[in-house]
């Protein structure tokens, strides 16, 4: 198996294979997500509707799939916080009696897993998934779960990695698996 197209996102820079495609003087990942979206000229409005943590995988699957043609590729994530930077929000919108306001926007992004359907969905794949909780990154275990994956035949390749956010603490680090 060989790992190819790795992509990195953090400290408000974006880089593919080592090659720096774009980096924004904004420190929020809000105004840096919404400029790099420009930047790549996306062209997906509902990027705007997602979570922080949608947001980030989108951008990082963005630049290794861009001009991906095969739709048998499964998807690999790992993370360390889950989606507890939107469980926050959430738990914000319904804590006060008196100011009550349950957003089933918010809601629906209260599981790590929905940052790969959006990806799945960008890109048309109906492949397999799994979403890891992890103490801390280990590239090893992502690449090993990657490997059974395409011995097994259930994808021709996978896109895997770290997509980790929580606040304005981010980082994305995403690469393909496939066989030499």
């Amino acid at each position: 198996m060989k790992k190819t197209n790795t992509c990195i996102i953090e400290n408000s820079r974006i880089t593919k294979d080592g090659i720096l495609l774009f980096e924004s003087p904004s420190a929020d990942f809000q105004a840096f997500a919404k400029a790099a979206y420009q930047h790549f000229d996306l062209n997906y409005p509902k990027f705007h509707k997602m979570d922080a943590l949608s947001k980030l995988a989108l951008l990082a699957s963005e630049v290794i799939l861009k001009d991906e043609t095969s739709k048998d590729i499964a998807l690999v994530f790992a993370n360390r916080s889950s989606s507890l930077d939107t469980d926050l929000k959430y738990e914000e919108s319904i804590s006060s009696p008196d100011n009550f306001f349950p957003s089933p926007a918010v809601f629906v992004y209260t599981l790590p897993n929905i940052c790969m359907g959006e990806v799945a969905i960008r890109h048309g794949l109906q492949t397999e998934n799994a979403f890891f909780v992890l103490d801390e990154f280990s590239e090893d275990f992502l690449n090993r779960y990657s490997e059974q994956l395409i011995l097994s035949g259930k994808a021709e390749k996978v896109l895997c990695g770290w997509t980790e956010l929580l606040g304005e603490e981010y980082k994305a680090e995403l690469w393909t698996i496939e066989s030499d």
